[in-house]
Parts: structure tokens; C-alpha cells; sequence
């Protein structure tokens, strides 16, 4: 995974340019993924994996439609209340926030994802996911 950093004016004039294939602002922070790259890999026949956030992977899904989305989902919000919590790096306001968000991006996932996926355990959730991109299992059998 690589991350590029940019200050704010020029991640808004590659948004206003063209040069973003997909953006959103969360928690306050802008982030996307530039066009080229993306465009070369799949010109090239490359599969390509974005961890994107919700009104990303809309706007990509609206630009290519073939694309597969597939949403990672707590068991319930009542269970990722209780992952924040344990976290203890995120204050009641942000957790308050972050659940609010995460009501919503549920319904958003219910209509425009191809794929819900429930990350119940990280291992369930992996074969769940291989098995829905045609990956062999990382199981031994």
C-alpha cells in the first residue's frame, strides 16, 4: 500500500483537474486515489485493490461499472461500539461520530455494494472475501 501526501490546495486542484479517480473528506481529513496509476495497472490487465471509504467506492462503481465492491461490515454497531471502546484511543465524541457514520454507510453498502462481508473474525472475514474474488483459500486443507 502506498500513500501519497499533499497539501490541501493541491489535493484540490487534482480533484477540480481530473487527476482523482475517486475522493471523500472523512473525520475531516481529504483523502483519494489518483486516476493514472489505477488506469495504467488495468490497461496493463492488472487487477487493482482500493481500501476506500464509502463515497469513494461509489464514485468509482459509477465510473466503472464492472467494478466488484464489497463492504466490510461490523457484526453489529452495538459490537463496533465495543471495538472502539477497547481501543482506547478514540473519545466518546468521536465514537458517537464514528457510529453515526457507520449507520449510514451500512444503508449506502445495502443499495451500491456488490458484496457485504461481516467481520466477525478477521480470518472469516479473509476466506469470505477470497472466496467472493475467486482466490484460493489461505487454509490448509
Amino acid at each position: 500500500m502506498e500513500y501519497y501526501f499533499v497539501d490541501p490546495a493541491e489535493f484540490i486542484r487534482m480533484r477540480d483537474a481530473g487527476e482523482l479517480l475517486e475522493w471523500a473528506e472523512y473525520s475531516g481529513h481529504l483523502y483519494g486515489t489518483p486516476r493514472a496509476p489505477v488506469l495504467d495497472r488495468v490497461a496493463a490487465g492488472r487487477d487493482v485493490l482500493l481500501d476506500i471509504e464509502v463515497l469513494g467506492a461509489v464514485q468509482v462503481k459509477t465510473s466503472f461499472p464492472q467494478a466488484l465492491t464489497v463492504f466490510l461490515a461490523p457484526p453489529s454497531l452495538e459490537e463496533l461500539e465495543r471495538r472502539l471502546r477497547n481501543r482506547g484511543d478514540t473519545s466518546p465524541e468521536d465514537i458517537e461520530r464514528r457510529l453515526t457514520i457507520a449507520r449510514w454507510q451500512l444503508e449506502v453498502a445495502e443499495e451500491r455494494f456488490d458484496h457485504i462481508v461481516v467481520n466477525d473474525s478477521v480470518e472469516a472475514a479473509v476466506e469470505r472475501i477470497l472466496r467472493i474474488l475467486n482466490v484460493p483459500s489461505t487454509k490448509a486443507d
